[in-house]
């Protein structure tokens, strides 16, 4: 039943976004739009440099906190964090552009490394008051990772070369999330 609502979500999510970026009148054939922005679903590291894809990419990859501090800066932060709390991971959360979800009021977590996705979307959420009948999604590279999946697995495969883990969150898709305990978990 997860997987059809994961499936519906995401084709949710993909008809709105494509809602948004293909524009009728343009100098390109919709049908190799499409397929563009499709094949960003099956593989997003494949991306072609059509501009569907790069909108579609921007839309869920551009970090205002890596503009904001040099990579230098970022590699040190996070040496020192993972240096001074081995236990816990260094993550950057940001709001996708064009969602309607409220903005986070703070970027920067160290979070617990036994803490799984799901209970880290119930923080989310907590931090953003987003009401309960409304849907929050988290993103890992432009992919929705598994609810049930470590956050130090995540942080394994996906760190960035600064040392942090960048999530962005969207309230495109729909299905539902799994209790946390209640600590404060903020840098």
């Amino acid at each position: 039943m997860n997987d059809i609502l994961i499936a519906l979500g995401l084709c949710h999510w993909a008809y709105r976004t494509l809602q948004r970026v293909v524009e009728p009148n343009s100098s390109y054939n919709n049908k190799k739009q499409l397929f563009s922005a499709f094949s960003l679903f099956r593989n997003p590291d494949s991306l072609s440099h059509s501009p569907i894809s790069q909108s579609i990419l921007i839309t869920m990859a551009k970090s205002s906190f890596k503009l904001e501090h040099p990579l230098e800066r970022r590699q040190a932060e996070a040496a020192r964090i993972r240096e001074k709390y081995p236990d816990r991971i260094p993550v950057i959360v940001e709001r996708a552009e064009k969602t309607d979800v409220p903005e986070i009021d703070k970027k920067k977590y160290l979070v617990p490394a036994d803490l799984t996705v799901g209970q880290f979307v119930y923080v989310v959420r907590k931090r953003i008051k987003l009401s309960p009948e409304k849907a929050i999604f988290i993103f890992v590279k432009n992919i929705l990772p598994p609810t049930a999946a470590m956050l130090s697995a995540i942080y394994e495969e996906n760190k960035d070369e600064d040392g942090f883990l960048y999530m962005t969150y969207s309230g495109e898709n729909t299905f539902g999330i799994i209790e946390a305990h209640d600590q404060d978990i903020s840098m």
